[in-house]
């Protein structure tokens, strides 16, 4: 009985934390602004606009509404514990243990939606992943990562797109650029901006030597449908090439993919991912106007630091989290200090609970 109070008790303490960090009254007015929106027939001219607004909305109704049905369910629980004597109190312990689990989900899940307070956590994220220091190994390494976060886009149901991929010569690759697209792209995988540091002992060396490799990860946010950058032509160099693959009927014989190069700022982008050299140069240019907005936001160094960070090499001295499959196994995130010791469910795509541990830390930090 003690337990049960003592639980509900704790449910509504952490109910009450979410709820004072939420504007309820300003919640219901930007729904209510955005429902009035949707309602306007300009709105639809634009597709891709409406969708967008219609997508937002519903996340903060169901936000809301998540609140108040979580709120009014621990109240009446907090009523009925209060009042009930040791006998009822047993029998709603045992006839509410599923709802209660249920709360305690919901619960979590709202101090998870409360980390996403960053201006474009709602955007895809595109990933750029490289191999760094460690020759053939840091290529393998890059590919592990690059699966890693696959799989994960995988079991959340998010869309992937490889837009490029540069195979290494003996294996795995030398770079890729990824599009995830699904609800808080962005806002989950920004922080895993940095070097990635691997050791183990390499399949690569004959004496199975104990090895360490880097693979350089860079997130930014996909801004493809919510600005309008204006490119001069005469600034652009438009390169088509044949798509790099391993070889068969994996490589294309035309020249379909497309590198731009934006002479002014120095920025190349590469797509090879469809068949059509339109098709490559039209994704090309909506990356491009991405890293070019991403660009123009880094001149303000608050916003440098939280999209994209200050640059660094793959190497030594700059990781942001270590795997080691050996002489343990174990990841740990250098910034918040969490670690998991099943290295392989991690690399499979299990990282949830790590993206949302630097989540709350970054939040920390910002108060």
């Amino acid at each position: 009985m003690v337990d049960f109070k003592r639980k509900i008790q704790d449910l509504r303490i952490s109910m009450s934390e979410i709820i004072s960090m939420v504007d309820l009254e300003e919640l219901k007015n930007e729904i209510n602004s955005l429902e009035e929106k949707s309602q306007s027939p300009d709105l639809w001219k634009d597709g891709k606009k409406g969708s967008k607004l219609m997508t937002i909305l519903a996340n903060k109704k169901s936000f809301y509404k998540n609140i108040d049905q979580l709120n009014s369910s621990l109240e009446t629980y907090f009523q009925l514990s209060q009042e009930a004597n040791q006998e009822d109190i047993s029998i709603l312990e045992k006839d509410s243990k599923e709802d209660i689990e249920s709360i305690e989900i919901g619960v979590e899940a709202l101090k998870t939606e409360l980390q996403f307070s960053g201006e474009y956590d709602n955007f895809d994220a595109l990933i750029t992943v490289s191999g760094g220091a460690g020759g053939v190994d840091a290529q393998d390494w890059a590919s592990m990562i690059l699966r890693m976060y696959l799989r994960w886009a995988d079991k959340r149901k998010f869309n992937v797109d490889l837009l490029t991929n540069s195979p290494g010569e003996e294996a795995g690759i030398k770079s890729a650029l990824i599009r995830i697209k699904g609800e808080k792209a962005f806002g989950f995988l920004k922080g895993e901006k940095g070097v990635h540091r691997l050791v183990r002992l390499s399949p690569f060396n004959s004496a199975n030597l104990r090895h360490t490799s880097f693979a350089l990860v860079e997130v930014i946010p996909d801004f493809q449908d919510s600005v309008d950058v204006e490119i001069n032509n005469d600034d652009l160099k438009i390169e088509a090439f044949k798509a790099s693959g391993a070889g068969g009927q994996s490589v294309q014989k035309n020249s379909s993919a497309v590198r731009l190069t934006h002479r002014p700022s120095g920025i190349v982008v590469s797509v090879q991912n469809e068949r059509s050299q339109s098709q490559n140069k039209n994704i090309a240019m909506q990356l491009l106007k991405s890293r070019l907005v991403d660009l123009e936001m880094q001149k303000n160094k608050e916003k440098e630091d939280e999209l994209k960070g200050e640059f660094v090499s793959a190497e030594w001295g700059n990781q942001v989290r270590s795997y080691v499959l050996h002489p343990y196994t174990l990841v740990k995130d250098v910034r918040t200090g969490y670690e998991v010791a099943d290295v392989n469910s991690v690399l499979d795509g299990d990282i949830d609970q790590i993206l949302v541990e630097f989540l709350r830390f970054s939040k920390k930090s910002l108060n």
